[in-house]
C-alpha cells in the first residue's frame, strides 16, 4: 500500500534557531519514515550538545536583552491571537502532513490542529486577564506577588498528536514571557519544522523560538543537562521521566512532566452499557491507541460481563482500519516499525494471558505498514503485562469484578495513575469511588472531554505536577512576593542595651 504524500514536502528538516534555519554544527542528520510505507522520505538534522548550546545561548539573549518578557501581557496577547488563528486557518494542511508522518487518521488530526489553535487563545487570553494575589492586615501591612518569567523553558515532546502536544506547551510558556528551546520526538519531526513560519508571521521576536532536531539521547539530554535552561516540561515514558528527572537533579529545575498510562474504565451494572460500550471503544482504539490517557484496561461487574464483552468484541471487529488519509478511517499505522513489533509482541503476549475475542494481529489486505487490528483481550488477571503494562497501541484488556471493593483494588493495582474512567448512575457511589481512585483525572459517565482550565497531571508513575489553566501559568513563572510595612516598623531591636561593663 503506497502513502498519501502530501505536495510540497520539505527535502529536508532543519533546525531553527535565532530566527534562522540551520543544519547540524556536525552535519548529522537522521531518517525518517512515513508509517503507511517504512520508507525514508525526509532526512531531519541531528541535533546535538552544540546545537543545543546556540539554540540556549539564542533564547537567553531573546530573555536577557529582547522585548518579549518585558511586553505588556496584552501585546504578547495579540501575537498568541495571531498564532491561533494562523494555525486555525491552516488546519487542513497541518492535519495532512501530521496524518502522513504519524499515521493518525486524517479526521482526528484535524481536531488536534484546531485543538493546538485552542491551546494558543486560551493563554491569550488568560494573561489578560489574570490576578495576582495581595494580602493586607488593615493599617499594618501589605503583601502583593509579583509574577516573573523564569527564563529559557526547555519543552520535549512526544510523537503521539505532536503538534497539538508542542502547542499545550508552546501556549503558556509564551505567554508568560518565557523563551524557549523545543526538541520534538525524532519519528515526527515534520509539524513542528511549521512553527517557526507561523510564528515570524504572527510577529514573534528573533530568538523567543529556538527548535532543535534529533535523538532524545542527545539533544534531549544535552537540554535537559544544561545549566541555563531551569525548567522542563516533558511529556513521554515514565521510564524516560525516571532518567530526567535523575540528570535535572544536580541544577535543581523546575520540572513538569506527565507520563505514562494504564487506565482503567470501570462498568457497574447499573451503568448505560450502549454509551459505556461507545465510550470505551473510542478510548482505546482513538489515535490508533497512542494515547497517554487511554482507558486500556476495562473493568466490568460479573452480572453485565458476558453480554458487555460479546458486544465489545463485536464493536471492535467492525472499527475500520485503513490508510490515514482516508476519512473513513477509524484506525490508521502505527507511528513507527519499532513501536509497531512493540505492539505486536505484547499481542501475542495476551494471546497466553487472556481469552482472544477480536483483533490479534494485522488486518486483512495490508501485507505492510505498521497496521495492527484493533485487539481485545477478555479474562485477564491483574498481575498478567498486559494489565499491568503500558501498550500505547489499539489493544485492552477486559477483567471482572464483583463488589464495589473489588473494582477499586483492581483499579488501583498498578504503578499508573493518569486518568480512570467511571460509568455507573449510582451519583453518591459514583463520587465517593472516584475519591479513592489513584487517578490524576476522573471521568463520570463521559469520554475523556477536557476543560482548560482543569488541572492536566497524574499521579504514582503518571507524572510530576499538573499543567492546564492557572497551573500552567504557575509552573512558567516564579511568584515574588512583596511586603511592606504601613505603620510604625515594629522591629525587635538589639544592642540598645547598656553598654556591659569592662571587666
Amino acid at each position: 500500500m503506497s502513502p498519501h504524500i502530501p505536495t510540497d514536502l520539505p527535502d529536508r528538516i532543519r533546525h531553527y534557531i535565532d530566527g534562522a534555519f540551520v543544519d547540524s554544527v556536525d552535519g548529522d542528520t537522521f531518517d525518517v519514515l512515513d508509517p503507511v510505507s517504512n520508507e525514508t522520505y525526509v532526512t531531519a538534522a541531528a541535533g546535538k550538545k552544540a546545537d543545543i548550546d546556540l539554540a540556549v545561548a539564542a533564547a537567553r539573549r531573546a530573555f536577557t536583552d529582547g522585548p518579549w518578557p518585558r511586553m505588556l501581557p496584552r501585546e504578547r496577547s495579540r501575537i498568541l491571537h495571531r498564532i491561533a488563528d494562523i494555525v486555525e486557518s491552516r488546519d487542513e494542511r497541518l492535519a495532512e502532513l501530521e496524518s502522513f508522518d504519524s499515521g493518525l487518521p486524517i479526521t482526528q488530526a484535524l481536531g488536534q490542529a484546531r485543538r493546538a489553535a485552542e491551546n494558543f487563545r486560551f493563554f491569550a487570553d488568560l494573561i489578560v486577564a489574570q490576578t495576582d494575589d495581595a494580602f493586607k492586615v488593615p493599617g499594618r501591612q501589605l503583601n502583593y506577588v509579583n509574577r516573573k518569567p523564569i527564563g529559557v523553558a526547555g519543552l520535549i515532546t512526544p510523537w503521539n498528536t505532536p503538534f497539538m502536544l508542542e502547542s499545550w506547551k508552546l501556549g503558556p510558556a509564551l505567554a508568560t514571557g518565557n523563551t524557549v528551546v523545543l526538541k520534538p520526538a525524532e519519528f515526527t519531526p515534520l509539524s513542528a519544522s511549521l512553527w517557526a513560519g507561523i510564528f515570524e508571521e504572527a510577529g514573534l521576536p528573533t530568538g523567543v523560538f529556538n527548535l532543535v532536531n534529533g535523538l532524545g539521547e542527545d539533544a534531549g539530554d544535552a537540554l535537559v543537562k544544561h545549566p541555563d535552561v531551569p525548567l522542563l516540561s516533558f511529556t513521554g515514558e515514565s521510564s524516560t521521566g525516571q532518567l530526567i528527572f535523575a540528570n535535572a537533579a544536580p541544577y535543581l529545575k523546575g520540572l513538569s512532566m506527565e507520563l505514562g498510562g494504564k487506565s482503567p474504565a470501570i462498568v457497574f451494572e447499573d451503568a448505560d452499557l450502549d454509551a459505556a460500550i461507545d465510550a470505551t471503544i473510542f478510548g482505546v482504539f482513538s489515535l490508533n491507541g497512542e494515547r497517554c490517557t487511554a482507558g486500556s484496561r476495562i473493568l466490568v461487574q460479573r452480572s453485565i460481563y458476558d453480554e458487555f464483552v460479546q458486544r465489545y468484541a463485536a464493536q471492535a471487529s467492525r472499527v475500520i482500519v485503513g490508510d490515514p488519509h482516508d476519512p473513513k478511517t477509524e484506525v490508521g499505522a502505527l507511528v513507527h516499525p519499532e513501536h509497531f513489533e512493540k505492539v505486536m509482541s505484547y499481542i501475542e503476549l495476551g494471546k497466553t494471558e487472556g481469552r482472544l475475542v477480536a483483533g490479534g494481529g494485522r488486518p486483512e489486505g495490508f501485507p505492510t505498514g505498521n497496521f495492527v487490528q484493533p485487539t481485545v483481550f477478555a479474562d485477564v488477571a491483574p498481575d498478567a503485562r498486559i494489565f499491568q503494562e503500558e501498550i500505547f497501541g489499539p489493544v485492552v484488556a477486559i477483567t471482572p469484578f464483583d463488589t464495589w471493593e473489588d473494582a477499586l483494588a483492581l483499579a488501583n493495582d498498578t504503578k499508573y495513575g493518569l486518568a480512570a474512567y467511571l460509568w455507573t448512575n449510582d451519583l453518591r457511589g459514583a463520587h465517593n469511588f472516584a475519591q479513592s481512585i489513584e487517578a490524576g483525572m476522573v471521568w463520570l459517565n463521559s469520554n475523556n472531554v477536557r476543560d482548560l482550565r482543569t488541572p492536566f497531571g497524574g499521579v504514582k508513575a503518571s507524572g510530576l505536577g499538573h499543567e492546564g489553566g492557572y497551573r500552567s501559568i504557575d509552573f512558567y513563572t516564579d511568584q515574588q512576593a512583596v511586603h511592606i510595612t504601613l505603620g510604625p516598623a515594629h522591629n525587635p531591636t538589639f544592642g540598645k542595651g547598656d553598654a556591659p561593663a569592662a571587666h
